[in-house]
C-alpha cells in the first residue's frame, strides 16, 4: 500500500513549510516541553518554553501544546523553524512552463531543489512558492544542489499522484549531459571508456545510507542502477581544458547515479568534489560548477494523454568550444 503523507495543521508561511517532530510516548521527561528542550539542547531553553506558552507549537489538530502537556499526549508536534540568515544563491531559476497542474523550471547550479541544511529560503521550492504565490507546489523529483537543469513541480494536490507515478514507473525519459577531463588514453578512432567501446551501458548496485554523504557501491549485489553513456564529442573548453562531452540516459534514478557511473569509468565529472574521491569541503566555486546538466524530460501526460517534452536552455561552461563529434 502507498503511504499517505501526514497532513500538516500549519500552512506554508513565506514559502517555507512547518517542521514535524516525532515525540516519544514514554521516557524520563514528564512533559513534551521537557523532551523538546532536551532534544534541542543547543537552543535557549527559556525561548523554547516561551514558544510553548505562545501557542507556536501545535498538535495534529492544530491545538497548541502547552508547557505542561504530558509526554505521550501527542505522537507528533509541528512548529516553524526560526529562519537563519542565509547567503543568497546568486543564480536565478527560470520558469519554462506553468499550468494548473505542472510547473517546470530550469534550475541553476548551487541552488537546492528543496530546503535542507543551511538552505531554506534559498531553495527552488521556497523561491517558487513565493514567486507564484502557490503554497501547494511540491517537487515531483529532485536534482542535487550541484546539478543544473530541468525540475518538475506539482502545482496542486489533486493531480500530484498522477505525475509522481510517471517517475515511480519509469515512464519519463531523462537525458543528461556531462563534461569530464579527456582521458589520457583517448583514441578518437576507437572511442572507449575504461576499455569499453562506446556507447556503454553501465550497471552496478548503489545504496544510499542514512548519515553518509556518498552512496555505497556493492558489486556483490544485483545491479539496481543502469545508465546508457555515449560521447557527444571532444575538444577544448573556454578555460583551455581538454574535455570529453558525454550524453547520459539513466534507466533508473538512484542517488548520485550518473556521478558514480562516470567516475567508475575513469571519467569523473569536472567540478565533482565527491566522486571518485571525497575532497575536503570548501566554499562553492562558481567558476567551476559541477559539469552535469539535466537536459531533457519527455513523457506522455497522464491527464491529457498528449506527448510532452521539455529541454533546458542552459549549457555547461566546460563543454568543448569547437567540438569534434564522434563518428
Amino acid at each position: 500500500m502507498e503511504a499517505v503523507p501526514m497532513p500538516s495543521p500549519l500552512p506554508v508561511r513565506n514559502g517555507v513549510g512547518p517542521t514535524r517532530l516525532r515525540v516519544p510516548a514514554s521516557g524520563p521527561w514528564s512533559t513534551i516541553a521537557e523532551y523538546v528542550v532536551e532534544r534541542f539542547g543547543h537552543l535557549d531553553a527559556d525561548e523554547l518554553y516561551r514558544r510553548f506558552d505562545a501557542g507556536e507549537i501545535v498538535a495534529a489538530d492544530g491545538s497548541p501544546i502547552r508547557r505542561d502537556t504530558t509526554l505521550g499526549a501527542e505522537p507528533f508536534v509541528w512548529y516553524y523553524r526560526d529562519l537563519p540568515v542565509e547567503e543568497p544563491v546568486p543564480f536565478r531559476e527560470e520558469i519554462l512552463h506553468v499550468d494548473d497542474d505542472l510547473v517546470v523550471i530550469d534550475k541553476p547550479h548551487f541552488l537546492p531543489t528543496t530546503p535542507g541544511g543551511r538552505y531554506l529560503r534559498e531553495s527552488a521550492l521556497v523561491r517558487l512558492r513565493t514567486r507564484l504565490d502557490n503554497p501547494d507546489l511540491t517537487p515531483i523529483h529532485r536534482l542535487d544542489r550541484a546539478t543544473a537543469g530541468l525540475v518538475m513541480f506539482s502545482a496542486r494536490p489533486a493531480t500530484r499522484g498522477a505525475y509522481q507515478t510517471l517517475f515511480e514507473k519509469r515512464r519519463v525519459t531523462k537525458v543528461y549531459e556531462a563534461v569530464s577531463a579527456l582521458p589520457p588514453d583517448w583514441d578518437p578512432d576507437a572511442p572507449a571508456l575504461a576499455g569499453r567501446p562506446v556507447p556503454v551501458v553501465y550497471r552496478n548496485h548503489i545504496e544510499a545510507r542514512r548519515g553518509e554523504l556518498r552512496v555505497v557501491v556493492d558489486d556483490s549485489r544485483e545491479p539496481n542502477a543502469e545508465t546508457l553513456i555515449d560521447v557527444l564529442g571532444t575538444g577544448v573548453s573556454a578555460s583551455g581544458r581538454a574535455v570529453l562531452h558525454t550524453i547520459l540516459r539513466p534507466h533508473s534514478g538512484r542517488m548520485h547515479q550518473l556521478r558514480v557511473h562516470l567516475a567508475a569509468l575513469g571519467t569523473g565529472i569536472l567540478g565533482d568534489h565527491w566522486y571518485p574521491e571525497l575532497l575536503p569541503e570548501t566554499p562553492d566555486d562558481h567558476s567551476l560548477p559541477l559539469q552535469l546538466l539535466a537536459r531533457e524530460l519527455e513523457f506522455t501526460d497522464p491527464l491529457t494523454g498528449s506527448p510532452r517534452r521539455f529541454v533546458t536552455r542552459r549549457t555547461l561552461s566546460e563543454a568543448p568550444v569547437a567540438e569534434s563529434t564522434r563518428v
